[in-house]
């Protein structure tokens, strides 16, 4: 028997390796005293002018409770901590989910608690009472997402900053990858051949569409949000996917 050895895989380090001084940190944006540490450990760098808010677990990856708390808690408590302390021509992007376009509409007075209730007293919304499956949680926290930053625009408005969201459809990450491969793969799978684009999509597409919101480009765009899905929310509603 023949033995080898392998060498140990250097971790990646993108921004390191290109020259950026970086900081990391290990946040539960579903905790209060972690995201605020995150802030404060990022003011102590300098002005805060860029917020890019991603975290997020999917339906096959977590129950409905964890969804409710990290997707839809965790984000609206981000936009509070870092509107606190956003810099006067800073810019905030939040990555939410095609799935909240199609959450059926709520009315009027739904929308506005879930864009304006204090953060923590969110969870405790008797829309939110009801929510058993994991597929209705991350569409409620996803059209949440967009409610709650449409809200957050005016409060960072008046710092001088703007704040934008961006709904993006299948994006080929491990989160895309564990529900392609997980229970509802079937008809993720369908979405991808039933809408007119016929792909997913990358995440330097979804950069792109940041890199313009993040930018003085992008300057008169505030309290946004930019369903990029390669049409399959419009195929949903009007074409071969809908129910």
């Amino acid at each position: 028997m023949t033995w080898s050895r392998r060498t140990p895989r250097r971790p990646r380090r993108p921004l390191l390796d290109a020259g950026f001084d970086v900081s990391t940190a290990v946040v539960d944006v579903s905790s209060r005293e972690s995201v605020t540490d995150l802030a404060q450990r990022a003011a102590a760098h300098g002005p805060i002018v860029g917020v890019i808010h991603a975290a997020g677990v999917s339906p096959s990856q977590a129950s409905p409770d964890t969804i409710l708390r990290v997707d839809l808690y965790g984000t609206a408590l981000v936009l509070e901590v870092f509107g606190e302390l956003i810099a006067p021509g800073g810019s905030g992007v939040v990555i939410a989910s095609q799935s909240g376009h199609r959450l059926p509409a709520l009315t009027t007075e739904e929308d506005e608690a879930l864009a304006m209730t204090p953060t923590d007293e969110l969870l405790d919304l008797p829309l939110l009472a009801d929510v058993s499956d994991p597929l209705h949680a991350y569409q409620v926290s996803k059209r949440a997402n967009a409610l709650r930053v449409k809200a957050a625009a005016v409060t960072w408005g008046e710092r001088g900053a703007r704040n934008n969201c961006i709904s993006p459809g299948i994006i080929i990450t491990p989160l895309a990858r564990d529900e392609l491969t997980g229970p509802r793969g079937e008809g993720y799978r369908a979405m991808l051949e039933g809408c007119p684009v016929g792909r997913a999509g990358t995440p330097d597409e979804v950069a792109t569409v940041g890199e313009l919101l993040m930018s003085p480009a992008g300057a008169f765009i505030t309290g946004s949000d930019i369903l990029m899905d390669g049409g399959v929310t419009a195929s949903w509603f009007y074409g071969p996917l809908r129910p």
